[in-house]
């Protein structure tokens, strides 16, 4: 098992120099697809061995693990200098004292600090196993979309722009071996390594176009990642010289054998702060909203499989450390607060791709909200709201990328009539819409478990708020998530045209989509032979969230889904449609879409959602979110670091 996890996290690295060098079109798609193909397989192998194997938790360290030691010491100083390279040339020096702060503390106590035992560096449990078929799977099968939308990207829609695919590529294959060792990483100084290259990757990603507002964007994701690798830094040190440790687990078991001690609370805060930034919460949500401008592939990358992923994933694992404490309740706080201020703001926008990105730092939010309960029931909900999410959200960024270079347009305004127009771009749009909000699919389900556990949560303040913000935030995704669906069903004026979409793109969002309907299919062993288990391994008790006659009935739901519009498709195949006159506010002209207005004058029909921009616009909720959640944190975290001195 060794050899496999360090080939999964090895390989990726190795095997980005293939469309880094290789500039010929064909050639490059060739060892992408084969490089996506072998890290799909390799983390399925490995994923499945572990499993087969009886499931059991192993803690090892990798071969030559002292050498690897060195590699990721010598990394960090070279990423150091590199991020430092990068400011001095867009004159953004202050960016750097961040990672000269968080590089320098850590390294220094390393070389010259007090020596800790030798431990176990990497970790392999049923969330491991999880994270490693989300970064396998819905990762590379971006990978593939890549291909194809990048040479559309640059080809048909964005000729002015430096052809810089090798590059782009490369990049995607970095992401994946970085987020492959972060989430086996045990040891801190390890998965701090992980962490900041998916932080400057990330970077190198949005600022692709190399356009002002990209270079700015990309910045500013830098810097607030940076942010977070500080906190990570910070819980290094902390475990240096109070602990002699920089084990995660070995924080956890601090917390859980003193629960009371606020002073074992501070690196699980400071690692708190870390993944609140990565996981693009409130305040630090700019960076990712910020990221729309880079092309498509990598919005789905950033906010499905990996990056946001990170942070969320780092907040399961230490959720156990903080049940019923001051930092449970701080990243309650802030992701349901999250959770409720990112879906308001989504109503007020149009954009799709920026819809996708306010709906996604809401549901991290929630997920992010079920960590900091830290309860059986919460973690089973985050858990399965983190596997929906990666693959819904990955469709939808994928299909939205592809209307746009179809249409030339993302806006939700001009997908009316979609279905019509682009039948199986539009199908794939509602299998990933319904697959957010509507039952019987997961991310419903979950949000159900998460606000009967917050309601049984010990804490009442907690409790009442954390009710009030996940029904009224999933109120207003409801209404966001209706109004982009009920766009696309409705009629177009427009005709059919050439879809332009390449045949690896369908390949890989026909496969999200069956993804969807298996997870549903699959719910009942999922919850039996992964979540129970995970819970069990965390908690040490295992229960049943949702009953087994519960999930059948979502089973018989999402038959009905597909077989009824199905079954009045094959029955009313070949009849031919008598079109309707309906009133219009005029004369119709008889094509139901121009009319005659009452003074003599045409009309042509207009139908426009409501957005609501001066209620829910951003200029009147971004900065008092910001300033809320702001305000939030600061104030738990003098409670802890107070305490703690």
């Amino acid at each position: 098992m060794e050899m496999l996890v360090t080939a999964l996290i090895c390989l990726p690295f190795l095997w980005a120099i293939f469309p880094a060098l290789i500039h010929h079109s064909k050639c490059r798609a060739f060892f992408v697809y084969l490089g996506c193909a072998i890290v799909m397989i390799l983390s399925i192998i490995t994923a499945v061995q572990w499993f087969m194997a009886g499931g059991q938790t192993l803690n090892f360290s990798l071969p030559y693990q002292e050498t690897f030691g060195h590699v990721f010491l010598v990394g960090d100083i070279l990423l150091m200098f590199f991020i430092i390279y990068l400011c001095a040339k867009y004159k953004k020096t202050i960016i750097s004292l961040l990672t000269i702060v968080s590089t320098v503390v850590p390294t220094v106590l390393e070389l010259a600090g007090p020596k800790i035992p030798n431990n176990y560096t990497m970790r392999f449990d049923y969330l491991t196993m999880i994270m490693v078929l989300i970064i396998g799977i819905v990762g590379t099968l971006i990978g593939v979309y890549a291909v194809g939308y990048m040479h559309g990207y640059h080809i048909h829609h964005h000729k002015e722009l430096k052809d810089r695919r090798s590059f782009f590529l490369a990049m995607i294959f970095v992401f994946f071996g970085a987020m492959f060792g972060l989430v086996f990483s045990a040891n801190l100084c390890s998965l701090y390594f992980f962490w900041e290259i998916t932080s400057v990757t990330s970077f190198l990603l949005i600022g692709y176009t190399r356009t002002d507002e990209a270079i700015n964007n990309s910045f500013k994701a830098l810097w607030m990642n940076l942010l977070g690798g500080c906190g990570l830094a910070v819980a290094i040190s902390v475990g240096y010289l109070w602990y002699g440790t920089v084990n995660l687990f070995d924080y956890i078991d601090l917390v859980q054998a003193d629960p009371t001690n606020i002073r074992n609370m501070l690196p699980i805060a400071c690692l708190a702060f870390a993944a609140l930034t990565k996981s693009a919460q409130f305040p630090f949500s700019g960076w990712l909203l910020g990221a729309m401008v880079a092309p498509t592939p990598s919005s789905a990358l950033l906010h499905s499989a990996t990056m946001v992923k990170a942070g969320v994933y780092l907040l399961i694992r230490i959720s156990v450390a903080m049940a019923d404490n001051y930092v449970g309740n701080m990243v309650a706080l802030i992701g349901g607060f999250t959770f409720l201020a990112a879906s308001c703001l989504a109503i007020s926008v149009s954009d799709g791709k920026k819809v996708l990105a306010y709906s996604t730092i809401s549901n991290l939010g929630l997920i992010v909200a079920c960590t900091g309960c830290g309860y059986e029931e919460t973690i089973w909900a985050a858990v399965f709201l983190v596997i929906f999410h990666a693959v819904s959200k990955s469709m939808l960024f994928q299909c939205v990328g592809a209307i746009e270079n179809t249409t030339g347009s993302r806006d939700v305004e001009d997908m009316q009539g979609l279905i019509a127009i682009f039948p199986k771009l539009a199908v794939i749009l509602m299998i990933g819409i319904a697959g957010m909000f509507l039952a019987p699919f997961g991310m419903l389900i979950s949000k159900w478990a998460a606000l009967k556990a917050f309601i049984d949560t010990t804490s009442v303040y907690v409790s009442t708020l954390m009710v009030l913000f996940i029904c009224f935030g999933s109120a207003t995704t409801m209404f966001y998530w209706t109004k982009w669906m009920s766009k696309i069903l409705g009629a177009s004026p427009r005709e059919k045209s050439r879809d332009l979409t390449k045949k690896n793109e369908y390949i890989s969002m026909f496969f999200h989509a069956f993804m969807m309907v298996a997870l549903i299919l699959g719910f009942p062993w999922l919850s039996k032979h992964v979540l129970k288990p995970l819970s069990n391994d965390m908690f040490g008790t295992a229960t049943q969230v949702i009953s087994y006659q519960n999930m059948i009935i979502m089973i018989v739901l999402l038959v009905g889904i597909f077989v009824v519009p199905f079954v009045n498709f094959v029955l009313t195949k070949g009849q031919k449609a008598k079109q309707v006159i309906t009133y219009m506010g005029g004369a119709n002209a008889g094509d139901n879409f121009n009319f005659v207005s009452s003074t003599g004058d045409p009309k042509e029909m207009h139908i426009a959602n409501f957005y609501m921009e001066d209620i829910m616009g951003e200029k009147k909720l971004f900065t008092p979110a910001i300033m809320i959640s702001a305000f939030i944190i600061i104030v738990y975290m003098i409670i802890v670091i107070g305490g703690a001195f």
